[in-house]
């Protein structure tokens, strides 16, 4: 056990600063393309280095090739549209597949907690980042 009260300011000088944790971002896999490790390091990059861990990665994984796959089907449409030589039903067959894609990254964005929606409270502040408690060291 140690001493009853508070602990003195003197005290608190001796507890000295604690080392600093390293945290490195998780890795793009091996099977991804250029194109899905683009989109996999900005989005490792866009959030703090331990937000992501293994138990994460193929979630990611999946959410960046969704994106590719999005912008692959975007592609087709601007052009099948400025051609104007696709017939209705490819064009619809496009935009259900569009459609898919989206829903796809929303949820998995979402579970990951990427989305805007994540970082924000019931009455729409930003939610700021876990401060330390007085008592932590």
């Amino acid at each position: 056990m140690g001493t009853r009260g508070r602990t003195s300011a003197k005290e608190l000088e001796l507890a000295g600063p604690r080392p600093l944790e390293i945290v490195e971002r998780l890795k793009a896999p091996h099977d991804l393309n250029d194109e899905e490790c683009e989109i996999w390091a900005a989005v490792v990059a866009s959030k703090p280095a331990d937000w992501f861990d293994a138990s994460t990665a193929p979630l990611l994984t999946q959410y960046c090739r969704h994106c590719v796959h999005a912008r692959r089907i975007a592609e087709l449409l601007e052009r099948a549209t400025s051609e104007k030589s696709l017939d209705p039903n490819d064009y619809d067959r496009l935009l259900k597949m569009q459609r898919g894609e989206s829903q796809a990254m929303v949820q998995l964005a979402t579970k990951m907690r990427l989305t805007q929606q994540s970082t924000t409270n019931h009455r729409g502040n930003k939610v700021t980042g876990a401060s330390r408690k007085p008592w932590e060291f």
